[in-house]
């Protein structure tokens, strides 16, 4: 699930929750069950996350399977 890669990222890279949270503009009442994989998260959700993390779109794409 797309969550859960975008939790293990924020946790290698040591970036906080609440951050993503503030600058992607969606609440952690929605995101802490998104990253662990309660919640499916929305497209205009993912884009943002990827913006905010200045990511290409393709980095959590299910049939992406690098070995960062």
């Amino acid at each position: 699930m797309i969550g859960l890669k975008i939790k293990e990222y924020l946790d290698k890279k040591g970036i906080k929750y609440s951050y993503l949270s503030k600058k992607s503009g969606i609440p952690m009442n929605l995101l802490s069950p998104t990253l662990n994989g309660k919640r499916k998260l929305s497209v205009e959700e993912y884009f943002t996350i990827c913006e905010v993390l200045g990511l290409p779109t393709e980095t959590f794409a299910p049939d992406n399977q690098s070995s960062e």
